[in-house]
């Protein structure tokens, strides 16, 4: 029977959508199969569940998820009574929890719900599901005192009545009460009691949620600008001058359409970055002159006019009643979310209390998921040369959200602030540094001068080289002012990793650089190198490149087992090719006698059983190889793209290795999760304990 985990509460609003989304993300991170079930459920779309069912790529059946309607279950309790409601609610989630590792209940949400001793019956359902419970009490606009009274009594209400409690948590609490809060709950309760403050962006509405619950009409904008977070209304009516000093970043500006200094005003400011603006609501369905739209549309290309026809005063009165909601078309809400729950929840404590044991195999989604929780739990700082790409802000704004790491973003400020602003992302916690204008720019001249005086570099031609974005950034990492680089999104393998050769170099034990790419398979993880610098390796180069892979591998998680690929396995072929491979596995052998090698070997023996069992008999590396060394370059990228388009595997790298510090390549087709899966690889790898 699988494991569950119900989380719950005693009170609507108490935003434990943030609790619920955080539990789904530690369950996927320890098992590839997760079920969702809701014993009852609204009338209307699901926004959780539909956000659950897309990040975390759910093929459960929707029709499994939901035990039956309030509606119906008002009915049943009165007509029958609590147990047939039970008895059929318990039936319906065995259906879930027979196909599942383990299965998140999400509980009842206390709204309109017709249903007596609603808390009791939360109870109940977790006895009967077997389930743990993880009460969620919410603190917004409650002093310190009666958060932690109302916690108190919420374990001991779930306890009383049998259930097993995992952990409490109390959400949305004010900012300044947390840290008391939580102290004096730690000596109060004996599960952990996690305190988790209020985050106004969760509860913010989108300039899209506010478009459709106004019935407003989009006149100028796209898709980007109206997921903004609407942080806060500005109302217009004051004097240019005076309105512009009121603008707060993240604001919707609301001005009657008739205002056009207004509008053009609130543009501007936003297009300069000072400050950056959701939005504009026009009122009064009253709009500006098409050359003033034209003029608007140019200002601020992207960023979302809205008009609706009645006047300021209803709008307004609207405006505070909304409240934004996380669902699939707000993903930037679900990293907020996540970023905070991993901030102040202990996540590992938590998955112990949970007790669930890490399935044998690793999917993409939970390799992904251990990249991020270990860059995490020893923040580093990268450096993202590319600061001027849309691809790039985009993750660091995941990055940031999540906690990931320390960002530094090259480029022209003007121009990035204003593409962040364009795409409604906050650099508050991000520096910038254009290194043409840098004061560390004669610096870092004089020491690359020094570094390449053998080349007959000068400090005046050494000044011109390091305004170049790439040379600049791995100049950073090696005066240690960043722990780690990611680049070429933009720019090719060669201007990325020229200067980390000239200027980083390799490690004493490396002869030289290599890469590997993690080759993330629905049920495994494989690690293929070198398929991106090293066009022909030699027998000893190749025997390195076996080396460094296997530490690669085993640094993130991956047990090492080498396999040198040939056309041939074993001693059934000759040649030069295959001699190579040969003498490259006896080096590693010689050299290495702890790890586990097979070579020369076909890719088909290395990784399926079958065959391995009728070529290699016996062999502890065939059949189950986890590290494959391609002979050439040209062998390796080959297969690594066949594999990614054919087998639908999500490649991850290149991720170069022998490098005394961690400067890493994208591929200039990189979607933003690869950039944020890389630059959490790099930041992994510049951690104090990193081998690789």
């Amino acid at each position: 029977m699988a494991r569950s985990v119900y989380v719950t509460g005693i009170d609507r609003g108490d935003g434990r959508q943030v609790v619920e989304l955080g539990v789904m993300e530690l369950l996927t991170r320890q098992v590839d199969r997760v079920g969702v079930f809701r014993p009852l459920v609204h009338d209307g779309p699901d926004r959780l569940f539909d956000l659950l069912r897309v990040r975390y790529r759910l093929s459960q059946d929707p029709a499994t998820v939901y035990g039956m309607d309030y509606q119906e279950a008002s009915a049943l309790q009165a007509e029958k009574g609590t147990d047939e409601l039970v008895a059929q609610l318990v039936e319906r989630f065995h259906r879930v929890a027979r196909e599942y590792e383990v299965v998140l209940v999400l509980g009842t949400d206390f709204h309109a719900t017709q249903l007596p001793e609603e808390l009791a019956v939360n109870a109940r359902l977790a006895n009967e599901f077997g389930a743990s419970v993880i009460p969620v009490v919410g603190g917004k606009g409650q002093s310190a005192e009666a958060v932690r009274a109302e916690t108190r009594n919420a374990f001991r209400a779930y306890e009383s009545l049998g259930c097993d409690v995992l952990a409490m948590v109390a959400n949305r609490v004010a900012p300044e009460d947390r840290d008391v809060i939580a102290e004096r709950l730690a000596a109060r309760l004996p599960v952990p009691c996690y305190v988790l403050p209020d985050e106004p962006a969760l509860s913010a509405p989108t300039v899209a949620q506010i478009t459709q619950a106004l019935g407003a009409e989009v006149v100028l904008g796209d898709d980007s600008g109206l997921a903004r977070d609407a942080l806060d209304f500005v109302f217009g009516g004051a004097l240019l001058p005076n309105f512009l000093n009121a603008l707060t970043p993240g604001c919707l500006v609301v001005t009657p359409g008739d205002r056009a200094d207004l509008v053009v005003g609130a543009l501007a400011a936003h297009s300069a970055g000072t400050p950056p603006i959701a939005g504009v609501l026009l009122t009064l369905n009253e709009r500006p002159s098409r050359e003033i739209l034209t003029l608007a549309g140019r200002l601020a290309p992207g960023t979302p006019v809205i008009s609706v026809s009645g006047n300021s005063f209803p709008t307004a009165a609207e405006l505070f009643s909304l409240e934004g909601k996380m669902n699939a078309a707000t993903p930037r809400k679900a990293e907020t979310a996540l970023g905070l729950f991993e901030r102040h929840v202990d996540t590992g404590d938590l998955l112990k209390r949970v007790s669930v044991a890490r399935t044998g195999r690793v999917t993409p989604m939970m390799f992904e998921h251990d990249l991020l929780e270990q860059a995490r739990a020893d923040r580093r700082r990268v450096v993202l040369p590319e600061g001027e790409e849309e691809r790039v802000l985009r993750a660091a704004d995941v990055l940031v959200r999540r906690d990931v790491c320390e960002l530094t973003l090259l480029g022209d400020g003007e121009v990035i602030r204003k593409k962040a602003a364009d795409l409604g992302i906050d650099l508050k916690d991000t520096r910038l540094i254009d290194p043409s204008t840098s004061d560390m720019r004669q610096r870092f001249a004089e020491r690359y001068a020094e570094l390449r005086a053998h080349k007959g570099v000068s400090v005046e031609l050494a000044y011109d080289v390091v305004s170049d974005v790439n040379y600049f950034g791995t100049l950073m990492v090696q005066e240690g002012l960043a722990d780690g680089m990611v680049s070429g999104s933009v720019h090719s393998t060669a201007a990325t990793i020229r200067p980390a050769f000239e200027i980083i170099k390799t490690k004493r034990e490396a002869s030289i650089v290599s890469s590997v790419f993690f080759m993330c398979l629905a049920d495994r993880v494989l690690v293929y190198g070198d398929c991106a610098v090293n066009p022909d390796p030699n027998a000893e180069q190749l025997a390195d490149i076996a080396v460094q892979s296997a530490a690669t591998a085993a640094r993130f998680g991956v047990e090492p087992r080498i396999a040198m690929l040939s056309y041939s396995t074993g001693t059934s072929g000759s040649g030069a090719d295959v001699d190579k491979v040969r003498e490259a596995t006896k080096l590693v052998r010689e050299a290495h006698p702890e790890l586990k090698i097979e070579g020369p070997i076909q890719y088909d023996a290395a990784v399926e059983p079958s065959v391995a069992a009728t070529k290699l008999p016996g062999s502890e590396v065939a059949g189950q190889a986890t590290v494959l060394i391609f002979p050439d370059l040209n062998t390796g990228n080959n297969t690594y793209k066949a594999v990614q388009r054919s087998a639908g595997a999500v490649a991850v790298g290149p991720v170069l290795q022998g490098l005394r510090k961690p400067v890493n390549d994208l591929s200039r087709g990189a979607l933003v999760s690869d950039i944020v899966n890389t630059v959490a690889i790099t930041a992994i790898q510049s951690q104090p304990t990193a081998s690789a």
